[in-house]
């Protein structure tokens, strides 16, 4: 008699916990479907869980993520980029200490080579009937991000590669946990045909009812878990997989969790406690204005140079979201004006490609793009403003403000000359300006996040106003 397996995941939620009352809702009342048929349910999720863009994974460096999925009883998990990189090294280290479910990564290590305690390679679930159901994990390669902070990441079709080997002789079904993205996907789902299902995240893509590529079915339930994954799996009676079906269930008109949503409120009070420490106190207000020029974007550029010791700098307005009022400032009022997981870096560019960063950067598409993604959680780029760098121009014909002269450190730009410029490693990625992501010497300043380096100059220059 044939058995039918229900595999459940999330990805990409991002903090976005808005939304996670009515996926806790959802999830428990198929579990309670699926126990009252006697049909077996798998639960896990795909990564990126986490997002400091939220107050309450800020003030609890994940943990309270960790508490969210302990309630909702996960089988497994895997981390995405936001887990991996945009926490410093302990707390990535301790986020999952009190996880009543395994981490399953095979493709990181310490800085020794030795896999962390808190991770396993692979998971075996062992259904009623017998049938192992072995869930693999995997998450991106950002190989310099993982190695400043302190550990190693392992390429991971490689990692892939031998954990399959290692499994695939008990394994009834396999099934990827991949922090990937859909291009790595349908290589793996080419390269890796032991493999039967692949849950995917990252690049936020949405299969509704799954893409089955070389006999593998991929699926994709996109962001923020508007969308929980479905596939219903049948297995007969030699435990042989022998149908998969994939769908996304909108959980937008599903109830709310209560218990989920006191918890929320708990963790804001907390959160709000914990973030509540004084930073500084200022004189007077900081002004921004995405557009034109302003304090507040001026300061950020000044702390960004300073930090990264560099010979000039460059920021978009677009990365503070409000201006900074006279009085107090806590660590909330940075997290909220600067909730990006953005670090600071240093690129290493010839005077005339930076010449043509600095035209493209004040080109007009640029100043109004509206940018999503590249651990930017603002609303748009708006104004670059430079710290070293002074930009003249002049009206045209067109009406349009056009670049006269560049001076830097107060000379003609030399476009010959290697400068050193101090940045956000967002623009290293080489969406926006492919001249600085095709630059051959960056250096990443990591674990520090903007609104780590606002505090810091902020302090800086009250206690020097006050020397």
């Amino acid at each position: 008699m044939a058995e039918t397996i229900h595999l459940y995941h999330t990805n990409d939620l991002h903090s976005y916990f808005e939304n996670w009352p009515k996926v806790a809702h959802y999830l428990k009342r198929m579990k309670k479907e699926h126990a009252a048929n006697g049909e077996e349910m798998i639960l896990v999720d795909v990564g990126d869980h986490i997002d400091r863009v939220h107050p309450i994974t800020e003030a609890t460096e994940g943990k309270a993520n960790v508490d969210l999925l302990n309630a909702l009883n996960y089988d497994a998990v895997t981390i995405g980029n936001n887990e991996g990189i945009t926490l410093p090294h302990e707390a990535l280290d301790t986020l999952y200490k009190d996880a009543r479910f395994p981490v399953v990564l095979s493709n990181l290590y310490t800085e020794l080579g030795e896999r962390p305690s808190w991770v396993k390679p692979y998971e075996i679930i062992t259904l009623s009937n017998g049938t192992k159901a072995v869930l693999l994990g995997v998450s991106v390669f950002y190989e310099k991000f993982y190695q400043l902070l302190g550990w190693k990441i392992k390429d991971p079709f490689q990692s892939l590669q031998e954990t399959i080997e290692m499994v695939k002789d008990e394994a009834d079904i396999i099934i990827l946990l991949s922090h990937l993205g859909i291009n790595d996907d349908e290589i793996a789902a080419k390269e890796f045909p032991d493999i039967d299902i692949i849950l995917g995240a990252h690049t936020h893509h949405i299969f509704e009812k799954g893409k089955l590529l070389h006999g593998t079915l991929l699926t994709g339930a996109g962001k923020n878990c508007g969308l929980v994954g479905h596939i219903s799996l049948t297995v007969d009676n030699a435990r042989t997989l022998v149908e998969k079906e994939a769908e996304v269930i909108n959980i937008l008109s599903e109830p709310e969790c209560e218990d989920t949503k006191q918890f929320l409120v708990n963790e804001t009070i907390k959160s709000d406690e914990i973030l509540s420490e004084t930073v500084t106190v200022l004189e007077e207000d900081l002004s921004l204005d995405w557009f034109g020029p302003s304090e507040f974007p001026d300061l950020l550029a000044a702390a960004i140079k300073e930090w990264c010791k560099g010979e000039v700098s460059m920021v978009n307005a677009g990365m503070l979201l409000e201006p900074l009022k006279k009085g107090p400032v806590t660590k909330k009022d940075l997290h909220r004006i600067c909730p990006h997981p953005i670090n600071p870096c240093t690129v290493y560019l010839k005077g005339d490609v930076l010449k043509e960063v600095i035209l493209e950067a004040r080109s007009e598409r640029m100043e109004q793009l509206k940018l999503k993604g590249l651990g930017f959680r603002g609303h748009v780029m708006g104004r670059m403003v430079f710290d070293g760098i002074e930009v003249f121009t002049e009206p045209l014909e067109d009406g349009l403000l056009h670049v006269k002269e560049i001076l830097v450190s107060g000379a003609p730009i030399q476009l010959d000359r290697i400068y050193t410029v101090a940045t956000v490693d967002m623009f290293t990625l080489g969406v926006l300006y492919p001249a600085i992501g095709h630059a051959e010497k960056k250096t990443y300043h990591m674990p520090e996040m903007l609104r780590d380096l606002l505090a810091w100059k902020l302090k800086q220059v009250h206690s020097s106003k006050n020397a």
